[in-house]
This record gives structure tokens, sequence and C-alpha cells, in this order.
């Protein structure tokens, strides 16, 4: 196994829990309303609003790191391909 090869399975992987965790985020804030008028009739559903809110809070965080190193591995990648290209082509057969 090359070490370009380690990187796309590492960057797969990370790019695809970045996806799934952009779409459950997007889920949940499809139940979630920018503006309620509330009562006391209606408690339960301050509580699951303030559940998604929760939720979403500590979802945020999690994809902009996942979003940097996402970001961060594919240019990696893209400089070690260069660089082997360069190499290759520099190299006398």
């Amino acid at each position: 196994m090359t070490p370009m090869f380690g990187l796309l399975v590492a960057w797969g992987i990370l790019t695809g829990i970045l996806i799934i965790l952009m779409i459950y985020k997007s889920t949940l804030s499809m139940h979630e309303d920018d503006s309620i008028v509330l009562n006391e009739t209606e408690s339960q559903m301050q509580k699951d609003h303030a559940e998604v809110l929760n939720k979403m809070r500590k979802i945020t965080p999690i994809l902009k790191i996942l979003g940097t190193l996402s970001g961060v591995m594919l240019l990696v990648i893209a400089g070690l391909f260069i660089y082997q290209g360069l190499n290759m082509a520099t190299t006398p057969q």
C-alpha cells in the first residue's frame, strides 16, 4: 500500500463521516423553527426545540473540524500527487 493510497482512503473515510454529519444536521434543522410562540401548554414544544438546538450546537464544531481536516488532507494529497509527477518527469528513464 502506497502512502498516496493510504491518504486517499483516510480522506474518503473522513469526508464520508463529514457528509453523514451534514445530512444529520440538515435533518435536525428541518425540525427547528425560527420563532416559536410559547405558553404554558406548549412546554413540551419548548423542550423539543431546546433539545434540537443543543444537538446542533454540539455538531457544529465537529463539522468545522472535519471540514478543515478534509480540506487540508485534500491539499496534501494534491501536493503529493504534483510532487510525484514532477519527480517522474525529471528522472531519466
